[in-house]
C-alpha cells in the first residue's frame, strides 16, 4: 500500500507541470531551480540538473548526467552517455534509462518504471524500482531494505572488448526484496543476503552472505 501511495502522490502533482515552459539546451547545462515547476528539459552535450523539491516531466540529455534532486519529481529520466542519479526521496512516475553510465538510487527514492543501462552500474540504497531492473555488463547492489518489482535482466553481450572480460557482480543485500525472476544470460557472481527475500534464479547459482556484506 505505502508504494501505491507514492504513485498517487506523484499522478496528481505531475500534471502541474505539463502546462509549465519547457527547457532544451545545446552544449550547456539544464537546471531547474529548487522548488520550480517546468515541462521536458533536455540538452544535448550538456547536464541537466533538478533541484530539491521541484517538479517536471520528461529530463534527458545525450551527453551528459541527470541528476534528479532531494524529493524532485519527474515522469521520466534518460541519458545516452552519462550517470542517473536520484537523490533523497525523489519520485519518477515512468521509466528511467540510459545506455553508458551508471544509476543511483539515494534512500527512499522511488521509481515506478525500469530502471536499465547497457554500460554501467544500478546502485539502490534503501530505495524502490517497481518495473524491474536490467543491464549488460554492470554491477547491480540492491542495498539493504531496498524493493524491486518486476525482476532483474542481465543480457548477454554481443562486442568485444575488455567489459566481456568482467563478470558482472550482482548483490542482494539484508532485507532486501526482489520479486520476479532474476534472469542471468551471461556469467555473473551472485551474493545474496540470508535475510534477502528474492524469486526464481535463473543462469546462476546464489552465494548465501551473512552481515552487512559479502566478503571480497
Amino acid at each position: 500500500m505505502r508504494f501505491a501511495t507514492l504513485a498517487f502522490a506523484i499522478a496528481t502533482v505531475l500534471p502541474l507541470a505539463a502546462g509549465a515552459q519547457d527547457i532544451d539546451k545545446v552544449n550547456g547545462t539544464a537546471e531547474v531551480a529548487a522548488g520550480q515547476h517546468a515541462g521536458d528539459i533536455h540538452s544535448v552535450n550538456g547536464a541537466v540538473r533538478i533541484g530539491d523539491g521541484a517538479v517536471v516531466q520528461s529530463a534527458g540529455t545525450v551527453n551528459g548526467s541527470v541528476e534528479l534532486g532531494s524529493n524532485a519529481q519527474a515522469s521520466s529520466l534518460h541519458t545516452v552517455n552519462g550517470r542517473l542519479a536520484l537523490g533523497e526521496g525523489s519520485r519518477v512516475s515512468g521509466k528511467i534509462a540510459t545506455t553508458n553510465g551508471s544509476i543511483t538510487l539515494d534512500p527512499r527514492a522511488d521509481v515506478a518504471g525500469s530502471a536499465t543501462t547497457t554500460n554501467g552500474s544500478i546502485t539502490l540504497d534503501h530505495a524502490h524500482v517497481g518495473g524491474g531492473i536490467e543491464t549488460a555488463t554492470g554491477d547491480i547492489t540492491i542495498g539493504e531494505n531496498s524493493r524491486v518489482e518486476g525482476g532483474i535482466v542481465v543480457d548477454e553481450t554481443h562486442s568485444w572488448g575488455w567489459s566481456n572480460n568482467r563478470n558482472p557482480h550482482i548483490v542482494i543485500g539484508p532485507h532486501a526484496v526482489v520479486t520476479g525472476t532474476l534472469d542471468f544470460r551471461r556469467e555473473v557472481v551472485l551474493d545474496v543476503s540470508d535475510s534477502a527475500q528474492i524469486g526464481p534464479v535463473k543462469g546462476a547459482k546464489a552465494n548465501i552472505f551473512h552481515g552487512a556484506a559479502p566478503s571480497m
